[in-house]
Formats: structure tokens, C-alpha cells, sequence
């Protein structure tokens, strides 16, 4: 494939074929658009920003809900040489601190929104007390309705070493972080993507990954426009309501390239286990799915390809990749056409410079790691010790990187930047794996980074959050991610420090998933009372330690006295159908005990939950509740008198 310049020169290529991007905003609502019409839009928008002062260099914070505009604004600055900065839209405090937190953070910042989440914001940010932040979004947000027709804006002199975008990370009480990306970062990586996964025009793709993630916009919007692949992006909030919709649709558009992390394959089989799929649907054409953003369950590949190899799914479909965003977003692919395949080792032979043994997969000791890859082109991968020195393969390290996808700093951040490389240049990744016959495994991650949902957040964040409840100091309270064998999904865990009787520790877990919920849009697998928080002799928490413990199952025990007293059907309200619906709540509701008059936005369960809650009571009730009904009828009870009106 030809390698651009920048990412102008790659739009110009595109708006002359006669390709085009379909949204699925809906199962009936979709709407399509030509490359050059995209061209057009973002000239036109380009236009509307310099009219208000946006230079060459000030930054675009992109923060909508529709993936249509959110396109256009973001090509509109990349026309415009302005630095478009993606910011994911959510519904907890964290996302919209996050926002302020980076709108404070850059130097000539402009916020795109709609109006009506400006509205919101505004109201959030005054009932903070946050007058900078109320000044920021009054003098510095536009609009798409602020659009004029025909002022087409002025092209930038674009060379490859412009920063091209400004990728940011999670981060909910300290400041995010920004990895700056240059045109030739993202121009190297994107010819990297293309051709190591044997993309052609010909192809057909599809994602439901949001365009504010890499996966989504760098790998299945940028990649496949350069290309000249006709490509669909289904609303990320479609996908989590209706789950059956992505493979549908891939059979409707005879898609050829999909993606999902793994909570997107588990959240589409609960749904897929009850439902099933048309029995003609035809998933023989799609040829690739690629499997990345979080750590890859071999368990979970293999229920997915095997529930779906009657609708005609092929096991060679399933591509294992590693990326990240400091390295732009590709780092190692598979071979097309190859299955998956994992590596069976001892779990005690996974310290760094430890040379990995391999064991059966009955072995008591057995850990799978699956295979992701080489090096893509443009890219070098190493492992090192804790010295930084090259270890050989089959010895397990840290991993690091170098080549051109790789970005130059962090913005904004002298220290961060400099922590972030070697002294002989190579990306410190943060995590840890082995090459095993030149394929890359990841074992695991270094600063004990938590991927939930394919979203990445601290732990530090979370524990200062927690500590903010009366008799949590920090300290006392640690957050770790499990990845138990055979669930495919990280587990979140609390931990915290607690002496006194099991039963008053209750309302202390209660608490904890409140606030996590509240705060974040988390929702907690088990807060586990401990005697002692480990730690190392300069006092730094030993999470490894605990972690062990729990995979050990030395927690096992108290977690099941933990759980809620709701083993039967006797212990529901007497209204039938309020019963029946709290049963229903139970299924999908982990730990929490929800009663018939408890509010469902109160009670520490995630979006993703409600959903799965909704979905259920579909089932039963075709078509009679939605999930914005909740915000209406937000307990059982209530839902209950909804469903019997209608």
C-alpha cells in the first residue's frame, strides 16, 4: 500500500473513489456518505472554526455523540492543521471531569459538542462551582449548527512531523494523559495495518468500537479509508442494547472485517445463548475479526467461534493483534488465514528473566496465553529486563518498542515523557510477555493497569475515590483487575483493610460499589475485607499479592458469606410480577441485593448491567420497556406499574 505524507494527503486519495461510510444509528435508522461528501463537510466546518479565530497548532476536543459529526470534525481540523483531540461522551462524573481536565490542560483549546450536552455540561459544571470551567465552555465551544453553507475553510501546509492528533488516557482524580501522534506516526502505522491484515478495496467492514478509541477510529475508520474499503460504524450504544444487531448487520453488508475486544464476545453471546440468529444468517464471509484492546481470553475466542460455526463463522477468522496507543495502535498481527493458537505454561515461570515452561493444559499450574503475532512492518519489538537489556526469546520481560508508529511524548509533560522511553530510546509499554518462536504472548501488565469493558483505568484513581468514604483512608483500600481462568473478562476487586466482624463489614462493601458506581460507572465483582494490606519495606502495596491470594482461592470463603442471602425465590416482594422482575435483576446483578423500591441508577450496577437487565425483561415483554425508561421508572416497582399500563 502507499505510504502518505499526512493524513490530507490520504483524505484527497479517498474522495476520489466512489466509496462510501454507512451509520447505523438504529435498526431502522442508518445513513450513508460518500468520501467526498466527508471531504466537503469537514471544508465546511473547517471554515465555521476559522471564522472564530482557530489556527494552525490550537486543539479540537471532540466531544459528540454522533458519529457522523464526530467525523467531520475531526477531519475538519486535520484539513485545517488543527489538532483534533477525541474525548469519549459517558454518564458518570469521571467523563466529565476528564473533559475539564483536559480543556484546562491544553493551551488553545475549542470544545465541538452538541448543544444539548453543552446544556448538561454547563449545568455539571456550576453545580460544581467550577467558574474556569463554566468560562472555557461559554467563550470556546462551537456547534455544528454554527455551519454556514459554502465557507469552505483554508487548507494547512501539513508536514509529517505536525502532530496530527492527541490520543488521551483514562484518568478520574489525576491528570490525563495525552500521547501526541504525528502525521507520520499514523501514516506509517496505517500502511502497517493494511497490509498486515491483507486489506483490499474489495473489503467490507464493520465496528462497533466508538471512534474516541484507537481500535475504533485509527484501525477500523482511518485504515480502512485509506484503503478505499466501503465501511460501517454502528453506534457503540446500539451494540451494548442490542448485542445480535453486529452480526446481522455483518451479514446484511456481507462484511469481510470486524473487531471486538472481549467483552464485546461475552456480551453478545449472553444475549446470542438466548436468542440465537436467523437460521439463514451467513457469517462465511467475514474473513477477519480482529481481537485486541484488552487481554485476549483463549477461552472466550474459542465459545465464540464455536457457538457460531453453524452460521457459517470460520475458526481462522479470529485474529489475535496487540497494540497500544503510545505505538499508535498497531504492534503485532497474526498471519490471515492462520486459527488461533495459545501457549500453555507453568504460571511459576513468569518472573521477569524467567525462560517460560511449558506444561499440559490439565497442569495444576497450567496459564494459556494466546499467540499475537509478529512485529507489523515499521515496527520492533524486544524483551528486556529490569536493567533494560535485550533478554532471548522464550525468556519472559518487559516489552518494548521502537519504530516510526511509536509517538515522540506525552503533551504537555516533560516527566511522563522521559519515563516513557529507555535511555537508548526503545517505548517502555508497561507490559510484560515473551517471543515463543517469534510470536509475541502478553503475560501481563506492569503497573497493574485495570481493563474493564475495553476501558482502561488506574488503580490509584479508583482507591482515592473509595477513600473518600468515613474510615477509608488510602492505605486501606486497594483495587486490583483478575482474570480468573475461564471467564474471559477481568474482574474488578477491592480489597479493603477491615478487623471487625464479617457481618457489620456489609454496609462497608455497600458503600464501596455505591461510589464506584456513582462515581466512575464501575461496577465491583467482590469488596473483600483483609487483616493486612501487603507491602513492600518502602510502603508501596504489594497488589500482586493479593491478586495471587484471590486466583489461589484463599478469598473464596468469605466472598460466598459476603453474597447476598437471595439463594431462592421466597425472599421477593408478594406482587408476582414485581417478584418476577427482581429475580430477572439478580440474574445480571452480581453481588448487589436489589430490592423492589431501590433506585437501579443507585446502586452501583453498570450501564452495561441495566442493559442486560432490559434486554431480559424484553424477552419476556416484548417491545413494553426500553432502557430509557428507566430514567422515568427507575425502580422494580415502578417498572412493574409501567409494564402493566401498557
Amino acid at each position: 500500500m502507499k505510504l502518505y505524507n499526512t493524513m490530507t494527503d490520504l483524505l484527497v486519495d479517498a474522495r476520489r473513489r466512489d466509496k462510501r461510510i454507512r451509520f447505523i444509528n438504529g435498526e431502522q435508522d442508518e445513513v450513508e456518505l460518500l468520501f467526498a461528501d466527508l471531504w466537503q463537510r469537514a471544508e465546511a466546518l473547517l471554515g465555521a472554526l476559522q471564522a472564530r479565530g482557530m489556527q494552525k497548532g490550537d486543539e479540537l476536543v471532540i466531544f459528540c455523540t454522533s458519529n457522523q459529526s464526530f467525523l467531520v470534525a475531526f477531519w475538519a481540523a486535520i484539513l485545517g492543521g488543527i489538532v483534533p483531540v477525541p474525548v469519549a461522551v459517558g454518564i458518570s462524573d469521571e467523563h466529565r471531569f476528564k473533559l475539564f481536565r483536559i480543556l484546562q490542560q491544553l493551551e488553545h483549546a475549542t470544545l465541538f459538542a452538541e448543544a444539548g450536552l453543552l446544556e448538561r455540561l454547563l449545568e455539571f459544571a456550576g453545580s460544581q462551582g467550577l467558574e474556569q470551567v463554566s468560562r472555557i465552555l461559554n467563550s470556546k465551544t462551537v456547534l455544528m449548527s454554527d455551519v454556514q453553507p459554502g465557507g469552505a475553510g483554508r487548507l494547512a501546509d501539513t508536514r509529517p512531523e505536525d502532530i496530527a492528533f492527541i490520543q488521551y488516557s483514562s484518568g478520574s482524580t489525576s491528570d490525563p494523559k495525552g500521547v501526541c501522534l504525528t502525521h507520520r506516526n499514523l501514516c506509517h502505522n496505517i500502511r502497517a495495518i493494511v497490509e498486515g491484515a491483507h486489506w483490499t478495496e474489495a473489503d467490507q467492514s464493520l465496528s462497533w468500537m466508538p471512534l474516541t478509541h484507537d481500535m475504533g477510529l485509527i484501525g477500523y475508520h482511518l485504515s480502512v479509508l485509506a484503503v478505499g474499503m466501503n465501511h460501517a460504524v454502528m453506534d457503540t450504544s446500539l451494540f451494548v442494547r442490542r448485542p445480535l444487531l453486529w452480526l446481522q448487520k455483518a451479514h446484511e453488508l456481507r462484511a469481510t472485517q470486524l473487531c471486538s475486544p472481549n467483552f464485546g464476545y461475552k456480551h453478545f453471546l449472553k444475549l446470542f445463548e438466548r436468542k440465537g440468529l436467523a437460521s439463514d444468517t451467513d457469517l462465511s464471509c467475514v474473513k477477519l475479526i480482529l481481537n485486541g484492546a484488552e487481554p485476549i481470553s483463549w477461552e472466550l475466542c474459542d465459545e465464540f467461534l464455536s457457538a457460531l460455526a453453524r452460521l457459517g463463522l470460520q475458526r481462522s477468522a479470529m485474529f489475535p493483534v496487540y497494540g497500544l496507543a503510545e505505538a499508535t495502535v498497531g504492534v503485532s498481527f497474526g498471519h490471515p488465514g492462520d486459527e488461533p493458537s495459545r501457549v500453555i505454561v507453568d504460571r511459576h515461570s513468569l518472573r521477569i528473566g524467567d525462560h517460560y515452561r511449558p506444561v499440559a493444559a490439565d497442569h495444576p499450574d497450567a496459564v494459556s496465553f494466546v499467540r499475537v503475532g509478529k512485529a507489523i512492518r515499521d515496527v520492533q519489538i524486544r524483551i528486556a529486563d529490569d536493567a533494560d537489556k535485550p533478554l532471548e526469546g522464550g525468556q519472559v520481560g518487559h516489552i518494548q518498542l521502537f519504530g516510526a508508529s511509536v509517538t515522540e511524548r506525552i503533551y504537555g509533560d516533560e516527566a511522563a515523557t522521559h519515563a516513557l522511553f529507555t535511555s537508548d530510546g526503545w517505548l517502555r509499554t508497561g507490559d510484560c510477555g515473551a517471543l515463543i518462536d517469534e510470536q509475541l504472548i502478553i503475560t501481563g501488565r506492569q503497573k497493574d493497569l485495570i481493563i474493564v469493558n475495553g476501558q482502561n483505568y488506574y488503580p490509584h484513581d479508583l482507591e482515592e475515590i473509595v477513600a473518600t468514604l468515613d474510615g477509608l483512608d488510602l492505605g486501606k483500600v486497594v483495587v486490583v483487575g483478575a482474570t480468573p481462568t475461564g471467564r474471559g473478562t477481568e474482574e474488578l476487586l477491592v480489597f479493603v483493610l477491615y478487623r471487625q466482624e464479617l457481618e457489620s463489614f456489609r454496609k462497608v462493601a455497600e458503600a464501596v460499589r455505591n461510589i464506584l458506581g456513582e462515581h466512575v460507572g464501575l461496577e465491583v465483582d467482590h469488596v473483600i475485607p483483609v487483616g493486612r494490606i501487603p507491602k513492600t519495606t518502602s510502603g508501596k502495596v504489594q497488589r500482586a499479592l493479593l491478586l495471587r491470594d484471590y486466583l489461589n482461592g484463599d478469598f473464596e470463603e468469605i466472598t460466598q458469606q459476603l453474597a447476598p442471602r437471595i439463594d431462592g425465590p421466597a425472599d421477593v416482594d408478594e406482587d408476582p410480577l414485581v417478584a418476577e422482575l427482581e429475580l430477572i435483576c439478580r440474574e445480571f446483578s452480581k453481588e448487589r441485593s436489589i430490592g423492589a423500591d431501590d433506585n437501579l441508577f443507585e446502586v452501583g450496577v453498570s450501564s452495561l448491567t441495566l442493559t442486560e437487565i432490559v434486554l431480559a425483561i424484553d424477552e419476556r415483554y416484548p417491545g413494553k420497556v426500553d432502557i430509557s425508561d428507566l430514567f422515568d421508572y427507575p425502580t422494580i416497582r415502578e417498572i412493574a406499574g409501567f409494564l402493566r399500563q401498557q
